[in-house]
Protein backbone atom coordinates (compact mmCIF):
# COMPACT_ATOMS: atom_id res chain seq x y z
CA UNK A 1 0.00 0.00 0.00
CA UNK A 2 1.40 3.38 -0.96
CA UNK A 3 1.88 6.06 1.67
CA UNK A 4 -0.70 8.25 -0.08
CA UNK A 5 -3.37 5.53 0.03
CA UNK A 6 -2.57 4.69 3.66
CA UNK A 7 -2.95 8.34 4.69
CA UNK A 8 -6.08 8.64 2.55
CA UNK A 9 -7.60 5.61 4.29
CA UNK A 10 -6.89 6.82 7.82
CA UNK A 11 -7.95 10.36 6.88
CA UNK A 12 -11.25 9.04 5.56
CA UNK A 13 -11.95 7.01 8.68
CA UNK A 14 -10.94 9.77 11.07
CA UNK A 15 -12.88 12.38 9.08
CA UNK A 16 -16.04 10.39 9.71
CA UNK A 17 -15.17 10.12 13.39
CA UNK A 18 -14.43 13.85 13.51
CA UNK A 19 -17.87 14.61 12.07
CA UNK A 20 -19.45 12.63 14.91
CA UNK A 21 -17.17 14.16 17.57
CA UNK A 22 -17.88 17.69 16.33
CA UNK A 23 -21.64 17.20 16.49
CA UNK A 24 -21.40 15.46 19.86
CA UNK A 25 -19.33 18.27 21.38
CA UNK A 26 -21.18 21.10 19.65
CA UNK A 27 -18.12 22.13 17.65
CA UNK A 28 -17.88 23.41 14.08
CA UNK A 29 -17.10 20.41 11.88
CA UNK A 30 -15.85 22.67 9.10
CA UNK A 31 -13.72 24.56 11.64
CA UNK A 32 -12.07 21.30 12.63
CA UNK A 33 -11.36 20.51 9.01
CA UNK A 34 -9.66 23.91 8.71
CA UNK A 35 -7.44 23.00 11.68
CA UNK A 36 -6.71 19.64 10.06
CA UNK A 37 -5.92 21.40 6.78
CA UNK A 38 -3.47 23.67 8.58
CA UNK A 39 -1.58 20.67 9.96
CA UNK A 40 -1.41 18.93 6.58
CA UNK A 41 -0.41 22.10 4.72
CA UNK A 42 2.35 22.95 7.18
CA UNK A 43 4.48 19.96 6.16
CA UNK A 44 6.01 19.75 9.61
CA UNK A 45 5.25 16.55 11.48
CA UNK A 46 4.95 15.76 15.15
CA UNK A 47 4.38 17.94 18.17
CA UNK A 48 6.22 20.90 16.60
CA UNK A 49 3.82 20.78 13.68
CA UNK A 50 0.85 20.58 16.04
CA UNK A 51 2.15 23.51 18.09
CA UNK A 52 2.89 25.72 15.10
CA UNK A 53 -0.48 24.90 13.53
CA UNK A 54 -2.35 25.79 16.70
CA UNK A 55 -0.29 28.93 17.36
CA UNK A 56 -0.86 30.32 13.88
CA UNK A 57 -4.56 29.40 13.83
CA UNK A 58 -5.08 31.10 17.19
CA UNK A 59 -3.20 34.20 16.10
CA UNK A 60 -5.54 34.35 13.11
CA UNK A 61 -8.54 34.22 15.44
CA UNK A 62 -7.02 37.10 17.41
CA UNK A 63 -6.41 39.21 14.31
CA UNK A 64 -9.91 38.58 12.99
CA UNK A 65 -11.36 39.78 16.27
CA UNK A 66 -9.18 42.90 16.06
CA UNK A 67 -10.66 43.63 12.63
CA UNK A 68 -14.21 42.91 13.79
CA UNK A 69 -13.97 45.03 16.93
CA UNK A 70 -12.11 47.98 15.42
CA UNK A 71 -14.35 48.05 12.35
CA UNK A 72 -17.41 48.28 14.57
CA UNK A 73 -16.05 51.29 16.48
CA UNK A 74 -16.23 53.62 13.49
CA UNK A 75 -19.13 52.83 11.21
CA UNK A 76 -17.50 53.88 7.94
CA UNK A 77 -16.85 51.28 5.29
CA UNK A 78 -13.49 52.73 4.27
CA UNK A 79 -12.22 52.45 7.86
CA UNK A 80 -12.90 48.71 7.80
CA UNK A 81 -10.81 48.36 4.65
CA UNK A 82 -7.94 50.33 6.14
CA UNK A 83 -8.04 48.26 9.34
CA UNK A 84 -8.10 45.07 7.27
CA UNK A 85 -5.05 46.22 5.29
CA UNK A 86 -3.08 47.07 8.43
CA UNK A 87 -4.02 43.84 10.18
CA UNK A 88 -3.21 41.73 7.10
CA UNK A 89 0.23 43.35 7.13
CA UNK A 90 0.65 42.41 10.79
CA UNK A 91 -0.52 38.86 10.11
CA UNK A 92 2.32 38.47 7.65
CA UNK A 93 4.93 40.45 9.60
CA UNK A 94 4.45 38.32 12.72
CA UNK A 95 5.97 35.44 10.75
CA UNK A 96 9.37 36.83 11.78
CA UNK A 97 8.71 34.90 14.98
CA UNK A 98 9.40 31.23 14.34
CA UNK A 99 6.35 30.05 16.29
CA UNK A 100 4.12 32.23 14.08
CA UNK A 101 5.95 31.58 10.83
CA UNK A 102 3.22 29.69 8.95
CA UNK A 103 1.29 32.56 7.40
CA UNK A 104 -1.45 30.37 5.82
CA UNK A 105 -2.29 29.03 9.29
CA UNK A 106 -2.87 32.58 10.49
CA UNK A 107 -5.16 33.36 7.58
CA UNK A 108 -7.03 30.07 8.07
CA UNK A 109 -7.72 30.96 11.71
CA UNK A 110 -8.83 34.43 10.69
CA UNK A 111 -11.14 33.17 7.95
CA UNK A 112 -12.68 30.62 10.32
CA UNK A 113 -13.47 33.42 12.74
CA UNK A 114 -15.10 35.54 10.04
CA UNK A 115 -17.09 32.52 8.81
CA UNK A 116 -18.37 31.95 12.35
CA UNK A 117 -19.43 35.61 12.64
CA UNK A 118 -16.80 36.30 15.29
CA UNK A 119 -17.80 33.42 17.58
CA UNK A 120 -14.21 32.85 18.68
CA UNK A 121 -15.32 30.77 21.68
CA UNK A 122 -16.55 28.12 19.24
CA UNK A 123 -13.84 28.57 16.61
CA UNK A 124 -10.89 28.04 18.96
CA UNK A 125 -11.76 24.55 20.25
CA UNK A 126 -12.89 23.51 16.76
CA UNK A 127 -9.53 24.51 15.26
CA UNK A 128 -7.50 22.94 18.07
CA UNK A 129 -9.30 19.60 17.97
CA UNK A 130 -9.09 19.73 14.18
CA UNK A 131 -5.30 20.15 14.29
CA UNK A 132 -5.10 17.16 16.63
CA UNK A 133 -7.21 15.12 14.22
CA UNK A 134 -4.92 16.19 11.37
CA UNK A 135 -1.96 14.92 13.36
CA UNK A 136 -3.76 11.63 14.03
CA UNK A 137 -4.75 11.24 10.39
CA UNK A 138 -1.21 11.61 9.13
CA UNK A 139 0.48 9.69 11.93
CA UNK A 140 -1.85 6.70 11.68
CA UNK A 141 -1.49 6.74 7.90
CA UNK A 142 2.29 6.57 8.20
CA UNK A 143 1.93 3.77 10.76
CA UNK A 144 -0.44 1.83 8.48
CA UNK A 145 1.92 2.27 5.55
CA UNK A 146 4.83 0.89 7.59
CA UNK A 147 2.75 -2.15 8.61
CA UNK A 148 1.59 -2.80 5.04
CA UNK A 149 5.00 -2.28 3.47
CA UNK A 150 6.39 -5.43 1.80
CA UNK A 151 9.68 -4.98 3.66
CA UNK A 152 8.07 -4.59 7.09
CA UNK A 153 8.13 -8.31 7.93
CA UNK A 154 11.75 -8.70 6.83
CA UNK A 155 12.89 -5.65 8.77
CA UNK A 156 11.03 -6.44 12.00
CA UNK A 157 11.63 -10.20 12.28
Amino acid sequence: MSLLIAIALTTGILSGIWGWVAVSLGLLSWGGFLGCTTYFALQRDGIKGVGLSIATNLSGVFWAMVIIKLSSVINMEIVGYIITALVAFMMCAQAKKRWLSFIPGTFIGSCATFAAAGNWQLVIPSLIVGVIFGYLMKTTGIWLHSKMSPNYEQINN
